[in-house]
């Protein structure tokens, strides 16, 4: 890991590697530092448009600094712009430890801006795929290996369905773990799912966490299960809660609380609303363990805050409170502790 700080590119310094690199790659996963900085100020900006293609081909994270006088073609072609110098050093850091994962986050994040979102889900599932089989998610398997026979036994449906009329609710019920995207929840919220899309008279669906959280995440007792990386995504192809959460998501309303980390943001940032209580926080984990966002994350989170503030919370892993969730636009409302439940007069549970 390099001593020194990174360099910081100006145009003339943009202009300098472009040349050098013969128009290709100036930036590599492999470098000591496997990311550019830029911060693109400079008397000339006649190629502004050449360098901002440039840019956007490296492959590895492009981090812009917001300075006075920055071309604004090339801030917006980086893939997050850091307002502070002193939020650089530990960014680079989590990039160093992981700089293969975080190469393939902003080339997903790159391609699938402009991609219809269920085909963007399915290029997502296959870089997730990919990374599986990396030497990065293979490090931190070694560390923490497979422990399903660990996972908490609780009683109840994994999702409780309650309907009132033609109104859905559906609640993520294993509170004594925190609401883990397990095989188990997987599969119990897409055949809820499938229930909302295949009826017509459920006017709304509101998704809910029972217990102090909404969802930690995936269960991390279970990563590392799958026979192989491409049998993990022909199981994501067909049970990905997030396909049918984009056929029903006009219909959606999701109420957050507390902890809300990995999937746990990423598949509830596809409904139509989203409503938060004060002590709300997101986060991405992924990267510390060699992925990036599985569950939909690299989709509905950019459509909501941006590409560069989705890339910004995956490759810092820093947590956003409520209030800068609203303000971002990933949330709607903050609401009170007492608002963030089904609330249907003559509720009935539903069996799917």
């Amino acid at each position: 890991m390099p001593d020194g700080d990174p360099a910081i590119l100006d145009l003339a310094g943009l202009r300098a590697l472009r040349f050098a690199s013969a128009g290709g790659a100036g930036g590599s996963p492999f470098a000591p530092d496997p990311f550019l900085v830029v911060a693109p100020i400079g008397a000339d900006e006649s190629d502004e448009d050449l360098l901002a293609a440039w840019l956007a081909r490296q492959p590895c994270p492009v981090i812009g600094l917001s300075v006075t006088g920055a071309a604004p073609a090339l801030l917006a072609a980086c893939d997050l712009v850091l307002d502070e110098l002193a939020d650089l050093a530990p960014l680079a850091a989590n990039i160093r430890k992981a700089p293969l994962a975080a190469m393939t986050l902003v080339q997903v994040l790159r391609v699938t801006q402009g991609m219809p979102a269920a085909q963007a889900v399915a290029v997502e599932s296959l870089a997730y795929a990919t990374l599986q089989a990396g030497p990065e998610f293979a490090a931190w398997s070694r560390g923490n290996p497979p422990a399903p026979e660990r996972i908490v036994v609780e009683d109840g449906p994994a999702v409780r369905i309650e309907r009132d009329g033609s109104r859905l609710g559906l609640t993520l019920n294993r509170p004594l773990s925190r609401n883990p995207m397990s095989v188990e929840m997987r599969d119990a919220l897409w055949e809820a799912l499938e229930l909302v899309v295949a009826d017509e008279s459920i006017a709304s669906v509101t998704l809910l966490g029972a217990g102090a959280c909404f969802s930690v995440g995936g269960e991390l007792r279970e990563f590392g299960t799958a026979p192989d990386p491409a049998t993990a995504h022909a199981v994501r192809s067909q049970r990905l809660p997030a396909a049918l959460l984009l056929q029903c998501a006009d219909r959606a309303t999701a109420h957050l609380h507390s902890a809300c980390i990995g999937s746990g943001i990423e598949l509830p940032a596809f409904a139509h609303r989203l409503t938060a209580t004060r002590d709300t926080f997101v986060q991405l984990p992924e990267l510390r363990f060699g992925l990036i966002p599985g569950a939909g994350g690299c989709v509905s989170l950019p459509r909501r805050i941006g590409r560069q503030r989705t890339a910004w919370l995956a490759l810092s892993g820093r947590r956003v409170g409520a209030a800068t969730a609203l303000a971002w636009g990933l949330v709607d409302e903050i609401v009170d502790q007492d608002e963030a439940h089904f609330t249907g007069a003559a509720r009935s549970p539903v069996h799917p």
